[in-house]
């Protein structure tokens, strides 16, 4: 992959975090599998006041704007928080609701965004553009298929500190829609890294990877379902020339981006790209780490194993699976 720290990439702003101790840190990033296929979030920097109208296969999708316009790809990061922490709930055990409260600082750090004052204003414009963006879809979450209109989040509210009016929590209440995906744990597991992409393009483009891709070797697609899929609103000429930038950047985590002839792009797995040393599991090991912490998402597991992998500089293993199976040990017991 490109040297990450440059061209454009946001910097990892808490890179000191200690994920082993921090239960909000250890619930890995989670997106439904809904809104990484079809596209419900506008791209655009600005206000986004049209009302979009998507329909692909048998999905049809009408997405209405408040006044403060649509939800952006950015804004989805709350949400991206939210099923992240249902999830670990989910995975270990607990009692879970569609209303989560959660530190509002927390969310900016686990979504590597800063936390002045000007942070915390953007994080309730976002609230407002969530809860008012209307959706109506004929999109199935847990093998329903209910045509009906919802916001994203059905209520927000902001707790402040009585004294310098910070906000302190923030209780969220999530679409019965969204909450029946996570129930049915409809998501895939995200990198850390996604929250460091700039251009909402590439955030789109990493979903469709992710989504499609998932545990193929590649995907391929053209650029013309891409751009349906993405929901940008750029004509094609121009889309592709921003997809021609993103494969010349290389900023994608976990995928890499090929133009192929045909007017078609393909996705290839960075893990399988890198080599041997970096290659995939087996199902025996995906076992054996479910046997040593019982409940919790392997693959997350995995996603957290191999970015500890490069951090540490990659260095040559004798043992993909045994360097795998010792970080679990040693995870679970850090988790006591």
């Amino acid at each position: 992959m490109a040297d990450v720290a440059k061209g454009g990439l946001l910097p990892d702003r808490y890179p000191t975090r200690d994920f082993f101790l921090c239960d909000i840190f250890d619930a890995m990033p989670k997106g439904d599998l809904a809104s990484m296929e079809h596209p419900l979030f506008t791209l655009s920097t600005r206000p986004d006041r049209r009302i979009l109208n998507y329909a692909h296969n048998e999905a049809e999708i009408t997405v209405v704007p408040s006044m403060r316009g649509l939800a952006t790809i950015h804004d989805k990061d709350i949400l991206i928080f939210c099923i992240s922490q249902l999830m670990a709930g989910l995975n270990a055990g607990r009692e879970v609701s569609r209303t989560l409260t959660l530190k509002a600082h927390d969310l900016l750090v686990a979504t590597n965004r800063e936390t002045s004052g000007d942070a915390y204003a953007r994080l309730k414009l976002a609230f407002e553009r969530l809860a008012g963006t209307r959706i109506t879809t004929n999109i199935a979450t847990g093998e329903r298929e209910v045509t009906s209109g919802f916001g994203l989040i059905e209520s927000w509210e902001i707790v402040r500190h009585a004294r310098g009016g910070r906000m302190m929590s923030v209780s969220v209440t999530l679409s019965e829609w969204l909450y029946r995906a996570v129930l049915s744990k409809s998501v895939l597991t995200l990198s850390r890294d996604y929250f460091r992409l700039r251009k909402p393009l590439e955030r789109r483009v990493y979903e469709l990877a992710r989504k499609h891709c998932g545990r193929q070797r590649s995907w391929r697609v053209s650029v013309e379902v891409l751009l349906k899929k993405s929901g940008s609103a750029s004509p094609r000429r121009v889309f592709r020339a921003m997809l021609r930038e993103m494969i010349a950047a290389d900023h994608l985590p976990d995928y890499a981006m090929v133009e192929e002839e045909g007017d078609m792009i393909r996705f290839e797995q960075r893990s399988i790209l890198e080599g041997p040393e970096a290659g995939a599991l087996s199902e025996a090991a995906y076992d054996r780490a479910r046997a040593l912490m019982p409940g919790w998402d392997v693959y997350a597991l995995e996603a957290d194993w191999r970015s500890y992998w490069a951090a540490s500089g990659r260095p040559r293993l004798r043992s993909v699976e045994g360097a795998f199976l010792g970080f679990v040990k040693m995870r679970a017991k850090a988790e006591g």
